[in-house]
């Protein structure tokens, strides 16, 4: 890597990391937040309903420091993956599992709010002609162009979110242990010394887990973004059809 590209690099990490560290703080102080109001203190005692990203970090520092830059740097600016973790006691989850399948969604569904907010933000500005679709070198930030410093500034800043919400909003809600929406399964296992059985199964076995889910998230992935990027093409497409 030459020094004019990893200044440029240094240059972009700033508003990766901190879209990256919004949503997944608001991700976890989501689960955090629901697994209190369904009788669950255990996140809260630990001071996670918070969308202050300190507890966050502090519970997993590798996964929402470390890895995050290390994979901006390895993946050339175009990725940066991670993760966080909000505690809840597993018997609170095995006695109650419509509670717990509420609690593990509330994450999917923050991120997923994102995602809209984002999407129509940038819909209308497409529509408007604030933004100009441009699709660049760097898919995610180059996509979106603005008439000005602002609005191009502006623009960035929401594809990002767009695109990385949309990234952990699908990955996050696969039915593979140990992700969210692996919890939709407890629903169907009838007794409660099951779910504590198949949990702890499923604790164990989460290396396999993930191995699993990364082998099915391209191929869902790829569907899903499209669909995202025509709407987004769909703004442009209406803007210039004459009336």
């Amino acid at each position: 890597m030459s020094s004019a590209e990893l200044a440029e690099l240094l240059a972009r990490l700033p508003l990766w990391y901190f879209v990256f560290l919004f949503s997944v703080t608001l991700h976890e102080a989501a689960h955090a937040w629901v697994a209190r109001l369904g009788g669950d203190d255990t996140a809260y005692v630990g001071g996670q309903v918070s969308l202050n990203p300190a507890p966050h970090i502090q519970r997993s520092p590798f996964g929402m420091v470390a890895i995050p830059i290390l994979t901006f740097f390895l993946q050339g600016g175009q990725w940066m993956i991670g993760w966080a973790s909000a505690p809840y006691d597993p018997e609170w989850a095995n006695r109650h599992p419509w509670r717990s399948v509420v609690m593990a969604l509330a994450g999917p569904a923050s991120g997923w709010l994102l995602v809209f907010v984002s999407g129509i933000a940038l819909w209308i500005g497409l529509y408007f002609g604030f933004f100009s679709l441009t699709f660049g070198v760097s898919f995610v930030e180059d996509v979106i162009s603005g008439t000005g410093p602002f609005t191009n500034a502006v623009g960035r800043l929401l594809m990002l979110m767009f695109y990385l919400n949309l990234i952990l909003g699908v990955f996050n809600l696969l039915p593979v242990p140990p992700l969210d929406g692996s919890e939709v399964w407890y629903l169907f296992v009838p007794s409660y010394a099951k779910r504590r059985e198949l949990r702890a199964l499923a604790q164990q076995w989460w290396i396999l887990g993930l191995l699993v889910a990364w082998r099915i998230f391209p191929k869902v992935f790829y569907w899903v973004a499209n669909l995202a990027l025509r709407f987004l093409v769909s703004a442009e497409t209406l803007r210039d059809v004459p009336t």
